[in-house]
């Protein structure tokens, strides 16, 4: 199994979020020298929360072969059979929806290859809802397993999120766990894999990205 650093270059606070919490503990500290420290504390607190939400756990993914591994930190809203809309064929979802308290690294629930990439402009509905998975902004990724099985992990935008960063692109390696990439404020992954994928995660529990199984791939099935 990789060990930790191998799987996290990042710093426990992601770098996506220094920007933002440099400007709220610097309005706040502004605040507090030039008005006063006790008009400056609802600052402090929105200061507070910014830094929350960019936190970015190292996390070490269980052992076992064949593991599928949440992506995200936060509930499962959907485990379905649907068609996959990208690789056209019968999946699995299961879907997990963050809200403003999780946290947002996006992390490959497999080990493979990244075969394809594609981004979906979109509308921002909440992304709780089943209909955010195509009518939301996306970007899809297809990741062959070293096993032989494609999977489909789908950065989806939600009511309050703006922005998906994806790190990765094709003919990159990704490892189980591997950060590769963000969303900001509020969104949801899901995860389309063979029908024949056997789920062990249900609708409504709660999961860690980079470490919770959702499910568990058959050997020889793509």
């Amino acid at each position: 199994m990789p060990a930790v650093d191998d799987l996290y270059p990042h710093p426990l606070i992601a770098r996506e979020g220094w920007p933002f919490i440099g400007i709220a503990v610097t309005i706040a500290l502004a605040v507090g020298w030039f008005v006063g420290w006790g008009w400056s504390m609802p600052l402090w607190l929105i200061a507070l929360f910014v830094l929350q939400f960019f936190r970015d756990p190292a996390r070490t993914p269980p052992a076992g072969a064949n593991l599928v591994i949440s992506p995200a930190d936060g509930r499962i809203v959907s485990v379905e059979r649907v068609q996959d809309p990208y690789l056209k064929r019968d999946a699995l979802r299961l879907s997990v929806f963050m809200n403003v308290f999780n946290v947002h690294s996006n992390r490959s629930p497999i080990e493979g290859s990244v075969r394809d990439v594609w981004y979906n402009a979109g509308a921002f509905l909440n992304a709780a809802l089943d209909k955010a998975s195509l009518a939301n902004e996306r970007n899809a990724l297809w990741i062959r397993a070293d096993g032989g099985a494609d999977v489909t992990c789908v950065q989806v935008a939600g009511l309050i999120a703006r922005r998906i960063l994806c790190y990765t692109q094709p003919g990159a390696h990704l490892r189980t766990g591997q950060r590769f990439g963000f969303i900001r404020f509020g969104s949801r992954v899901d995860v389309y894999l063979p029908p024949d994928a056997r789920p062990r995660a249900r609708v409504g529990d709660k999961v860690q990205g980079g470490f919770t199984v959702l499910a568990e791939l058959q050997p020889g099935t793509s």
